[in-house]
C-alpha cells in the first residue's frame, strides 16, 4: 500500500527516504535515517523496528544486505508480509519484497538508492521513480522528490493518494545544527500527496535551506539603510555611519532571531536580499 524509495549521497553526508501512499501519516511509519548511518524505509505490514535496528546494525558498519539478513532472520512469522529498503553509510542498498505481499509488489536498486513498493498499479512505478533518480540533478533531496513525484505520475498506489513523507539527514543539517534533520516534511491527508509535498518543499528550501538567497555587497549606503530601518523598531541604537560594525550586526542577529531568519545572516561582508527585502517590509516608513 506504499510505494518508497531510500537513497544516499555519502560523499555530502546526505541519505534520506522519499514515500507515498493511501494510507493516513505515512511519514509516521516507513521513513527512517540517521545521519552517519543510513536510511530504512519498513512498508506493507510494516515492522517499524526495523527502522531503528536497521540503523543501529549500519551504524556498527555493517552493510545493507547483511542489516537486512539479519532483520529478517529475526522476523520470521512475518517477514513474508514485509517489504523493506536500506541505504548503509557507504551508500550500498539492499531491498527485499516478502511473498505474501499485495501486488503489484516488488522493487528495484541501482546505484546509492532501492525503490520498492506493494499494493502498486504496476511494476512501471518502481522503474519510473528508479528512472527518475538517475535523470534527477541537484542535491539527493531534490532526487528523492523527483523519484517520488515520477512513481506517482506512473500511477502509485493502485487505491489512490492519501499521504506522503521527505526525509533526509545530515550531520549538524538541522535547525540551528542541533540535530540531523536537514529535511523531514510530511502530508498526512490529502487528495493529491505527492504534489502537495513538492509545494511544501518548495517553501521550505526557500525559506528554511536557503539555497539560492541572492546577495548585497554591504556598501555604506545600504548599511546606512539598514541602521536606519534597525534603530527604527528599537534594535539599534548607535549611529548611521554606514558600517557594518558589531552594533550593526547585534542589531541585525536580533531582528533575523524574532523572525526565524538566523540562517540569512552573513560573516562576509554580505548582506542577504531576502533578510533585507523583510526589514523593508516591516519598516515601510522608512526611506
Amino acid at each position: 500500500m506504499t510505494f518508497s524509495i531510500v537513497a544516499a549521497d555519502p560523499r555530502k553526508g546526505d541519505w534520506g527516504v522519499a514515500t507515498a501512499s493511501k494510507f493516513p501519516a505515512v511519514g509516521a511509519v516507513v521513513p527512517w535515517a540517521r545521519a552517519g548511518a543510513g536510511a530504512v524505509a519498513t512498508q506493507s505490514v510494516a515492522n517499524t523496528d526495523y527502522g531503528p535496528r536497521g540503523l543501529d546494525l549500519m551504524e556498527g558498519g555493517i552493510s545493507a544486505r547483511q542489516a537486512l539478513d539479519r532483520l529478517l532472520l529475526g522476523d520470521k512469522l512475518m517477514r513474508e508480509q514485509r517489504q523493506v529498503g536500506l541505504v548503509d553509510a557507504r551508500g550500498r542498498v539492499a531491498t527485499f519484497t516478502g511473498s505474501r505481499c499485495e501486488p503489484w509488489a516488488g522493487g528495484v536498486t541501482g546505484e546509492g538508492f532501492a525503490c520498492q513498493g506493494n499494493l502498486l498499479v504496476g511494476e512501471q512505478v518502481v522503474a519510473a521513480m528508479a528512472e527518475g533518480f538517475r535523470r534527477a540533478t541537484g542535491d539527493l533531496v531534490d532526487r528523492l522528490l523527483q523519484a517520488l513525484i515520477a512513481g506517482d505520475l506512473t500511477g502509485g498506489d493502485r487505491r489512490g493518494r492519501q499521504s506522503a513523507a521527505l526525509l533526509v539527514v545530515r550531520a549538524g543539517g538541522g535547525y540551528e545544527g542541533r540535530n540531523d534533520r536537514y529535511a523531514d516534511l510530511r502530508v498526512d491527508d490529502h487528495p493529491q500527496a505527492a504534489s502537495e509535498l513538492a509545494r511544501i518543499f518548495s517553501t521550505f528550501d526557500r525559506e528554511i535551506l536557503i539555497r539560492d538567497d541572492p546577495l548585497l555587497p554591504a556598501t555604506p549606503e545600504l548599511v546606512a539603510e539598514v541602521q536606519r530601518r534597525l534603530a527604527a523598531r528599537g534594535i539599534y541604537g548607535g549611529e548611521e555611519t554606514g558600517e557594518l560594525d558589531a552594533l550593526t550586526r547585534a542589531g541585525l542577529e536580533r531582528f533575523a532571531g524574532e523572525l526565524n531568519l538566523e540562517g540569512r545572516l552573513r560573516e562576509d561582508g554580505q548582506l542577504s536580499d531576502a533578510l533585507l527585502r523583510e526589514l523593508r517590509d516591516l519598516t515601510p516608513e522608512i526611506g
